[in-house]
């Protein structure tokens, strides 16, 4: 066969062509694209298999190795603000979780943007994505709001199966903290009690969720769906057979898993080779956040604190499992192929144990019966188990963030920083590692603009209202845009006087002394994520331009500075005592 010039032009014509529509533009859908968002509570950085740990989760890693990686991707350091951000795309402190309630500061009560719930001067992206013509739907826990006015049927969710509070036990119906007389779980627009047999939440919610999306069916509507896992926020549960299969893991204990979890990390490319584990990574004056050194714990103690790791595991690993119904289901009813997939935690891993607290030691006896090692008589066999509280401490929390320094609540990395994955292959590319800077605002604009709805600005069907100031990640991961966030542009945080202010590659941050220096920092979180290398004197004049970015982040968000003596954990206990809570 002789090929002339003519027949290569038009094989390439065909090349070029094929390439083209590999990936399809939104505008030619037929349908438009479902989304599907799924929220890990309190999980670490280093706690899925794709992201260093030797937890078993072969269903979010095949959404990761199918998708799109981010590697430096941040939220709020704690549930309920993160929350807030990624159900309006507006910083907390306009959308009415400033601080949240539990640890409120004492001078912050009653200020605007401290309600306490996701107040009325911002429109949930639930509310959009309905008139906008999609099915809404959520599922677990919400932690936004428990009236009328503040449900998730009462912010554009068509049906909602929603736990109010912060958490509770994920067997039956019982608070998890003794700040709450009960927990309140509402059914659309109506208060609902918990099944009192074969529940468990993880299994339940996924159950619920499949049922909602199911009733999609009868139209041709996409769906919003949004499943918010009390996965693996305390008490850690699951079911024996979950919490069993790790046996033997953790008894090197904490320091070993994280050596062992950043050499992955190194493999896997996520970290360079360069990073170290920061070692003095409790450098705090609460006992409550330094870690033990894991050789001087006696052989009992070993024993039960591996058990809490295994614990903690096994959530994770039965949060994964029914990820796999849910995408299993998918595929079953047709939907799968046209669903953006999200995954993402709420903020980092979380070392307090409540159980040590004054006061609270007594609730926890009363209510829990396992809970202190010496409840268990030696056999730790129904650790997690129905009727049995567990948390994990410092050591293990430190663990889960590897290689990020400190935890939940904190302005570092540990508190701020969390996987994330999008995956929908008939649009993005495959396998791919992202290092830009993302954070949790930017995710309802890139919803909207992947469902054709128009961001409204500052007014909403004639309501005036905060506007949106996430960006669009949609052109930076279809690639269309090399840039998420340019390198000139400051991005303000603050949470219970842990402040940030991130530019580019750096971030400057400061915690308060009980929980680090009390100091402004600054630091190269592509290559120190482990924040071991203090940049501020090296380079005063960014530090300079960042506290002046921070002021009018300050500023522009009505954010109120919380007293010079607040300290997180004694709010906690005061916030408790006065009822604050329900």
């Amino acid at each position: 066969m002789k090929i002339t010039g003519l027949s290569i032009l038009a094989i390439l014509f065909v090349l070029i062509g094929c390439n083209n529509n590999q990936k399809k533009e939104l505008s030619k859908q037929t349908k438009k694209p479902n989304i599907l968002i799924i929220l890990a509570d309190d999980m670490g950085y280093g706690d899925i298999g794709s992201f260093g740990s030797e937890i078993q989760t072969p269903n979010i890693d095949k959404l990761v190795n199918e998708g799109i990686q981010f590697t430096n991707f941040h939220v709020g350091a704690a549930c309920s603000p993160t929350r807030t951000m990624l159900m309006t795309g507006v910083d907390n402190h306009r959308a009415g979780l400033g601080n949240m309630t539990e640890i409120q500061a004492d001078n912050q009560f009653g200020k605007p943007g401290y309600e306490g719930y996701l107040n009325d001067d911002v429109i949930s992206v639930a509310t959009r994505m309905q008139d906008g013509g999609y099915h809404t739907y959520m599922v677990g826990k919400w932690h936004l709001g428990h009236s009328e006015t503040t449900i998730p049927y009462a912010k554009g969710f068509e049906h909602s199966f929603a736990l109010m509070e912060s958490g509770a036990d994920n067997w039956v119906e019982q608070p998890y903290i003794p700040m709450y007389k009960a927990v309140h779980y509402y059914e659309d627009e109506k208060q609902v009690s918990l099944p009192t047999e074969n529940y468990f939440s993880s299994n339940y919610y996924t159950d619920k969720m499949m049922k909602y999306i199911g009733e999609s069916k009868k139209d041709d509507k996409p769906f919003y769906a949004y499943l918010s896992y009390q996965a693996v926020h305390y008490p850690h549960q699951a079911p024996k057979e979950y919490i069993d299969k790790y046996n033997g893991v953790y008894d090197e204990g904490w320091e070993k898993l994280r050596e062992n979890r950043l050499a992955k990390q190194k493999k896997l490319g996520i970290v360079s080779k360069d990073v170290d584990l920061n070692t003095d990574n409790a450098a705090t004056t609460e006992p409550d956040w330094k870690i033990q050194d894991w050789n001087k714990l006696s052989n009992e103690q070993k024993k039960f604190n591996a058990r809490k790791m295994q614990a903690y595991s096994g959530m994770v690993d039965n949060m994964d499992v029914n990820i796999g119904r849910l995408i299993s289901y998918l595929k079953e009813i047709g939907e799968y192929d046209n669903t953006l997939i999200v995954f993402l935690s709420d903020n980092g891993a979380d070392p307090n144990q409540l159980t040590t607290k004054p006061g609270f030691d007594k609730w926890y006896r009363a209510n829990y019966e396992y809970t202190f090692m010496e409840d268990y008589n030696g056999d730790y066999s129904k650790m997690g188990l129905k009727g049995s509280y567990a948390d994990y401490g410092p050591g293990w929390a430190a663990a889960a963030n590897t290689p990020n320094s400190y935890y939940k609540t904190f302005s570092t990395e540990g508190g701020i920083r969390v996987p994330f994955v999008a995956w929908f292959p008939k649009f993005l590319e495959k396998g791919k590692m992202v290092k830009n800077f993302a954070f949790v605002k930017d995710l309802v604009p890139t919803m909207l603009e992947v469902a054709g709805i128009e961001d409204t600005g500052s007014f909403y069907n004639g309501k005036k209202i905060y506007p949106i100031t996430g960006k669009s990640m949609w052109s930076f991961l279809t690639g269309k845009s090399k840039v998420l966030h340019n390198d000139d542009e400051i991005i303000g945080y603050e949470l219970a006087g842990s402040s940030a202010a991130f530019q580019g590659k750096y971030k400057l941050s400061i915690n308060p002394k009980t929980k680090g220096t009390g100091k402004w920092e600054l630091y190269d979180i592509v290559n120190d994520p482990s924040e071991m290398h203090n940049l501020a004197s090296k380079m005063p004049e960014l530090v300079a331009k960042l506290k002046a970015g921070y002021s009018k982040y300050e500023k522009e968000n009505g954010v109120v500075p919380v007293p010079a003596d607040y300290d997180v954990l004694k709010q906690l206990i005061k916030n408790a005592e006065r009822g604050v809570a329900h």
